[in-house]
Parts: structure tokens; sequence; C-alpha cells
């Protein structure tokens, strides 16, 4: 096999041109700057530039395409929200994902596995209960099951719980599904700029110019851009991009940790979430176990990872599926989550005329990828918050509008 990809590579035949140029230098003038090149910066690029036909855009990345939340996230993709405003927005991106691959032409292995919520006890079912029918009632496929649907699907789970926390039931939702969240990256990476939109990694913003209340442009390690609109679309750097314009936001930022183990032969054909225990696991194309844990309890800036998280989440994964005790665990990581009060996104305009904010992710924006792009390419393309996302406008939190996604959170993804 590496011989045979040797050839590949040195065939001109094959000649595979890079996924992006790396322009040499900065415009001095751009329509729109996006700050950060996550999946949700560049997904807006691509859509500014496919159904809006704004392509004069510079996409600005402190450090590499997709470094951020985007690379560090376990990609879960579901619907099964407990708002109607959460549920029919996600929604929407689900059914966006389903033919994302055709649209970017590239393989993203998305796969739709079935997302078991487990509940351990009886206030958990009242919950999904509730969940499953503000579901339904919007058309979303989920419903309460019991040990008897669970055990068909994933016979290796150990109800017991080694006696602690016994399976009651679970929310089920079919369409819940797993994706290669490097390969959403790199395609609307390549998708936008293929529309002319220019990538610029190795370049942090130092500072945003605003005069009498209107956009300026944006200061750079490499030069000053003069643009009338910029995007922050930073994740867990929100604050610091914030602070930069003068808005303030309830944002708090909390380390979220996952990990992955040694490859294993196929045998976890579902997503498996525990919110009592802590946990969510799943099982990538690849064969390893993909797994994650809820947020780190303290407020910190920093992607380092803990042997704390590490022994947690063993614990409680043995506790599920005890036979895994001899499994190794490969890699693990830490990703910035930008949280706030009441769970749910902040999206659209600001008080600042030409600044827009895609913020407050928390642990769930991976899913959000392609009904943010869509919405926020809108927004700033016609200067109007999309219907999808008034919801989770700023001014929500003077307003007393919160939209409370907390019992959808789940452990925290």
């Amino acid at each position: 096999m590496p011989y045979r990809l040797i050839k590949f590579a040195l065939s001109k035949q094959y000649n595979e041109p890079r996924m992006f140029r790396t322009p040499d230098r900065l415009k001095p003038r751009y329509d729109v700057v996006i700050i950060g090149a996550g999946g949700h910066g560049l997904a807006a690029a691509y859509y500014l530039a496919r159904d809006h036909k704004i392509t004069n855009i510079a996409v600005l990345e402190q450090s590499y395409l997709g470094s951020g939340g985007t690379g560090r996230n376990t990609a879960i993709v579901r619907s099964n929200y407990l708002t109607p405003e959460g549920v029919r927005f996600y929604d929407e991106s689900l059914r966006l994902f389903q033919d994302l691959s055709e649209d970017l032409d590239i393989n993203l292995f998305y796969s739709e596995r079935g997302h078991f919520t487990l509940a351990h006890t009886d206030a958990t079912l009242r919950t999904m209960r509730w969940r499953a029918e503000v579901n339904k009632h919007l058309g979303v496929r989920s419903e309460l099951v019991g040990p008897d649907v669970i055990r068909q699907e994933c016979p290796y789970l150990d109800f017991s719980c080694g006696g602690h926390t016994p399976v009651l039931g679970a929310l089920y939702h079919p369409p819940g599904a797993i994706a290669r969240h490097d390969a959403v990256a790199w395609g609307y990476g390549r998708a936008a700029d293929s529309r002319s939109v220019e990538i610029h990694q190795e370049t942090s913003v130092t500072g945003i110019k605003i005069t009498r209340g209107r956009m300026e442009g944006v200061e750079t390690d490499r030069g000053f851009i003069e643009t009338p609109k910029v995007l922050s679309a930073v994740a867990g750097y929100t604050p610091r991009i914030t602070r930069m314009v003068g808005i303030e936001t309830p944002i708090v930022v909390h380390p979220l940790q996952a990990c992955v183990t040694e490859p294993l032969k196929p045998w976890l054909n579902c997503i498996i979430v525990s919110a009592s225990l802590h946990l969510y696991v799943s099982q990538s194309s690849r064969g390893e176990l993909v797994m994650g844990a809820s947020l780190d309890p303290y407020e910190l800036h920093s992607t380092r990872s803990t042997l704390d998280f590490a022994e947690g989440l063993a614990g409680h994964l043995l506790e599920l599926f005890p036979f895994l005790s001899d499994v190794k665990v490969l890699r693990q990581w830490a990703g910035l989550s930008d949280m706030t009060p009441d769970f749910s996104p902040i999206m659209g305009k600001t008080a600042v005329e030409g600044f827009y904010i895609d913020s407050g992710w928390g642990t769930w924006g991976f899913k959000a990828t392609p009904v943010c792009g869509k919405t926020m390419a809108y927004t700033v393309a016609h200067d109007v918050d999309h219907e999808l996302i008034r919801p989770f406008r700023l001014s929500r939190f003077q307003e007393y509008a919160q939209v409370g996604e907390k019992g959808a959170a789940s452990v925290g993804h």
C-alpha cells in the first residue's frame, strides 16, 4: 500500500491541485473580513461567495485552518434539542449536512448512527419525554424508548451500570450522525477558495478600528485592512475580539476535553450519551472510540489535557462497557468552549454597525456549522438577521428573552 500511494503521489496523470491557495499578501481593502478560519468562518465565506456573489473576502486565522474548536470536537451531528428555536435551527443544519459531501465534492464520512441519550432516573426520563414531544411536534424524529430497544441497537451495554445507576430508558434520535470534522473545514476552505475567497493563515488580529459606531477596518500583525464589515467567528477567543469593539457579552470560557482509543473492530453502531455519567462515546470509521465528558469545572483559556479527565472518563466508560478495561487511549486533547447563561449561541448584528458575531457555541458548535454559514452569510450580505437566528441575538439578555437549552445540552456536547 505505501508503494501504491507513492506511485499515485508522483503520477502526472493524477496531479491533484492544492486544497487552497496561500496568498502572498493582504489587499488594502476587502468587502468582508471574517476572523476565524474554522468551520463557521469558512462556511460563511463559502455561502457569501456562492449565494450572495460577494467574493472580495479575507478569512484571517491566527494559527492554521481548523485549529480551534472545529478540529477539537467529537463530531456529533443531531437536532434533538429542547426549545422550538433550537430544534428548528439544528434540524436545518442536519438537513444541510446530509448533502454536504456532494455540495463540497469531498468525502465527509457522514454516517447516520442513531443517537441514544440514556436516562438513569425518573426525573431524567421526564425530561427525555418532554424533549421527544417537542421534537415530534416540530417534525424531528425522536422518541422515548425502553431498555429493549436500546439492547437491540447496543447489545454490549451493561444496563446495570455496575449497580449504581441502571439504565431506565433513553431518548432515541435516529438521524443522529458523526462526520469528519477536519474534512468539513477543508471542504469549506477549498470551496470558498475556488470562488476567489482569500484564506490568510498565521495572521493575528491585533485591533479593530471603529469611527462613530461604524466599522472602518481591522489591524493585523501584517498590516491594516480597510473593510466595512467584520464577522467574528472565533469561538473561545470571542471575548478578546469583542473587547476590541467595546461590546460586552455574558460568555465565559471553559476547557472541554476528549480522547480516542486504539482502533477496534466495529462493534458500536450508535452514539451513546449519558448525562448522569457525564459521558458520550461513538466509534469512528477507523475503529477508534471517540469519547468526551462534561466541561472542566473552572474558567480557563487553556487547551491542556489532564489526568483527572482521563481517569474520570475511563471509570464511567467501564460502568457502561466493562469489557473495554484493556483498551488503550491513544490521544487526548482539549478545546475552548464559549458558554452562555442559557446554553444557546449569540448570533447576528451588534450595536456596532458592520460588526457581526457568531459565538456562544459552548460544546455544540460543530453540528451547527452549515446552518451557521448560511444564516450568517445572509445576515452579513443583507445587514438583517436571518429569521432562524433572531432568537439568538445578543440583546436577548437585556430583554429577558433567553432561549434555555440546558435541558438538551446533556453532558456538554
